[in-house]
Formats: C-alpha cells, sequence, structure tokens
C-alpha cells in the first residue's frame, strides 16, 4: 500500500484575498504563505490545509482554469448553524439554510467568490441510521 502523507484541496480563484478572507472568517484559518499567486491556509491545530491559487497562473492547465462544477468542498463542523450565522454576517452568498438531512446530519450550503459550493455540515445528536 502506499502511504499518503499529506492530501490538500486547491480552489482556483479570481480573487484571491476575496477567497482568503470567505474561509478566515468562516473556519478560522491562519495564512501559512500569501503571495500573489497562492495563499495556504492551515486550521488552529495544523491538521487540515486549503490553497487558493490564481485561476489563472501558468501551473493551472487551461482547461481547468473555468469555474468549478461536479464537485463541492464539504467541512464538518460543531455547529453549523453558527457557521450559517457567521455566513449571513458576512452576507456570504447562501444556497441553502440550515436544515436536517435524512442521513443524520445538520447542513447549510454556501457558494463561495469563485463559485465552489461550500458544505457545512455538523453530526445531529442522538442520530441513529
Amino acid at each position: 500500500m502506499k502511504t499518503i502523507n499529506r492530501m490538500m484541496t486547491n480552489i482556483c480563484s479570481d480573487n484571491l484575498s476575496e477567497s482568503r478572507d470567505f474561509y478566515i472568517r468562516l473556519f478560522d484559518f491562519n495564512v501559512d504563505f500569501d503571495s500573489d499567486w497562492f495563499i495556504h491556509l492551515v486550521s488552529k491545530d495544523k491538521k487540515l490545509e486549503l490553497g487558493i491559487i490564481d485561476r489563472t497562473h501558468e501551473i493551472v492547465p487551461k482547461d481547468f482554469q473555468n469555474n468549478p462544477k461536479g464537485f463541492y468542498i464539504t467541512f464538518v463542523v460543531e455547529s453549523a448553524d453558527e457557521v450559517f450565522k457567521i455566513a449571513e454576517q458576512e452576507k456570504f452568498e447562501i444556497v441553502n439554510k440550515p436544515a436536517d438531512t435524512f442521513y443524520g446530519q445538520r447542513r447549510v450550503l454556501l457558494k463561495d467568490p469563485d463559485g465552489t459550493l461550500v458544505d457545512i455540515s455538523s453530526p445531529l445528536k442522538d442520530f441513529e441510521f
């Protein structure tokens, strides 16, 4: 078996600072690296990473410089409702308000500044499948 040492999601962005601020305000990431083409965010406990890269940078293949389709990014948090309140205060684009799902999650959907669908979920207490 091959060992995975690290996994990181990178989001292509048209406005690095706006995207950086979106994820920092919602999830309290720290900025580990900040340049004019790439920003690296890490969680306070340094276990999670998120990259934000200039969509038109030469290292992003031309065929992948368009808006995202067919995927979304999920953050499992203690309280989706608390993140929703922040999203409302910041006037972030809300796709779906918090709702309980059939699979035991409280879920809110947002759209980040670059069009990425962001799923914020928290486990429902005492849920049994």
